[in-house]
């Protein structure tokens, strides 16, 4: 059983999504790899910000600097050194397509899909991170600075990387790596728009078709009208509720005389009468 709920997924600076997913010891070996890293004797160490020479010494990896402040909270800024590259100048100076490993922690997942194409692990993660409506985060985003749904979101990615759900997955019937396993969401939806809100259940749909199961609770109509089977509570809100009043399939739920049942019915309503249109 997985919770996927929105709690930090990191209290440093250091932490930030390349981090978390995992998909980061990937782009160090990249780095590693190329002619210069090896005729320095470099190896993927030297590109990570937690640890070793590579990384800016300053702000020790994290980009910023902290500035106490008497009577008011403690103000972030910018390393005057290495500028938030968090490395250091020689490491910065060894490139791989074209950018730095501090130009890369700034890119958008949007662009940084293209630039590492080419590279199936690296790409899967981040086109991952893109269906869930993170396109716009950077790489190298510092985990504090994550509201509590993206955190979740970004939780739910690392749990498809881990268990290979791409589409190529999905064509080919490949089994998981990963066993059965109870997915549980608290209100993913949270301060999405309605353009992420389908590509979030895009992706809950994914896990389901790979033999998972799903529970969110969730106020969403969009949510709830794809779900397979819905548990109301109820009869009312608060202290007048806590009871299951009614449980199925949408359909049925809609036949019903439960707050829940009476809005989804009216919500599907549309969809059902262009659905019947269509049919004739």
């Amino acid at each position: 059983v997985l919770e996927v709920d929105q709690t930090p997924i990191g209290k440093t600076p250091r932490s930030c999504p390349a981090t978390y997913v995992g998909f980061w010891d990937d782009i160090r070996k990249l780095y590693a790899g190329t002619r210069e890293s090896r005729l320095r004797g470099w190896t993927g160490s030297r590109f990570s910000f937690n640890t070793g020479d590579g990384r800016c010494p300053e702000c020790e990896g994290q980009g910023m600097r902290t500035i106490e402040m008497s009577f008011l909270p403690d103000v972030k800024v910018p390393c005057d050194a290495c500028h938030g590259a968090r490395f250091n100048q020689e490491t910065l100076g060894v490139q791989w397509n074209g950018r730095s490993a501090g130009d890369v922690l700034r890119m958008e997942v949007d662009d940084a899909i293209g630039h590492f194409s080419a590279h199936r692990r690296i790409a899967r993660a981040l086109q991952l991170m893109q269906d869930v409506g993170l396109g716009y985060l950077t790489l190298g985003q510092p985990s504090p600075t994550l509201s509590g749904g993206e955190a979740q979101r970004i939780k739910l990615v690392t749990e498809l990387t881990k268990a290979h759900l791409d589409e190529g997955v999905l064509r080919t019937g490949r089994a998981s790596r990963v066993p059965h396993t109870l997915y549980v969401l608290d209100e993913p939806t949270v301060g999405l728009s309605t353009a992420d809100v389908e590509k979030l259940i895009r992706v809950l749909h994914r896990l389901v078709d790979a033999g998972h199961t799903v529970v969110v609770i969730e106020h969403n109509l969009d949510v709830i009208a794809e779900a397979d089977w819905i548990v109301d509570l109820g009869p009312e809100g608060g202290d007048e509720g806590g009871r299951v009043v009614a449980q199925g399939s949408p359909e049925q739920l809609c036949a019903g005389r439960t707050h829940t049942g009476r809005i989804l019915a009216e919500f599907l309503a549309p969809r059902q009468a262009h659905g019947a249109l269509e049919a004739r």
